[in-house]
């Protein structure tokens, strides 16, 4: 069985953003693997490590050339090889999941991982457009994962809680915080992980084009309201927060 791992390179959560001439200026920004496609990473190792018959772990992504500091990442963490379409043009998730599909075959796979929500789309698309081409089930923010022969079992949330399931493959789970805790490569493994294969394709081979174009950017900016509680009267503080809430953030009434 060969595992697609799909991860995105999106800018750190702390990192400062700024708009030029109407988009995202990334130029400075730290940039860092998707941490739900980290996830993803995390479990094909984890279902190859427990005894589960994995040939391949791939990982794919698709982006501009930074975006190989985070395939590295994932190589690093045991992935085997990887695919880059390296490309600078803005790909909405139904664009990208036509790449996917098309990798998914072409490489024999089974499985594929996508975070369930990116950050830089804030979009959940991706992995149902994905299942759609390929016509495979799709399970959806899995927090409990194994398999068993050639069926799927876990558990993921649903809007009244969580239920248990189980999926024959091929199968596509799309993961979130809580399905693993996702390692931290060793230098070793970063010195092999510079060693192994990273194919570089272009959109051309995959006939891809963007559904959505991109007009502008705007990032929302709050200013700090710089109030300070005195904490030592825990009472006297709660009410003051209460007041600034009700009154000056005006979020509860």
């Amino acid at each position: 069985m060969n595992i697609l791992c799909v991860i995105r390179q999106v800018p750190d959560g702390e990192a400062k953003l700024r708009i030029n001439n109407s988009k995202v200026d990334l130029e400075g920004v730290t940039v860092i693997m998707d941490g739900m496609d980290e996830y993803g990473v995390e479990q094909a190792l984890r279902l190859r490590e427990s005894g589960a018959s994995v040939e391949q772990i791939i990982v794919l992504a698709v982006g501009p050339a930074r975006n190989e500091d985070a395939i590295r990442t994932a190589l690093a963490m045991g992935a085997d090889r990887a695919i880059h379409v390296e490309t600078s043009e803005y790909l909405d998730p139904i664009a990208l999941s036509k790449i996917v599909a098309q990798v998914a075959q072409e490489e024999n796979v089974s499985l594929i991982f996508t975070g369930g929500q990116q950050s830089d789309w804030d979009s959940q698309a991706l992995g149902a457009s994905t299942a759609e081409r390929l016509s495979w089930p799709q399970v959806t923010w899995t927090n409990a994962l194994e398999l068993s022969g050639e069926t799927l079992k876990g558990k993921h949330d649903i809007d009244e809680g969580a239920e248990t399931f189980e999926v024959d493959l091929p199968a596509i789970i799309t993961t979130q915080q809580g399905l693993n805790d996702p390692r931290y490569p060793t230098l070793p493994n970063i010195m092999k992980a510079k060693k192994k294969e990273l194919r570089k394709d272009t959109l051309d081979r995959y006939g891809v084009q963007a559904k959505i174009r991109h007009v502008s950017s705007n990032i929302q900016v709050k200013e700090r309201a710089g109030k300070l509680i005195d904490g030592k009267d825990p009472q006297a503080a709660a009410a003051q927060l209460l007041e600034l809430l009700r009154n000056e953030a005006k979020v509860i009434s």
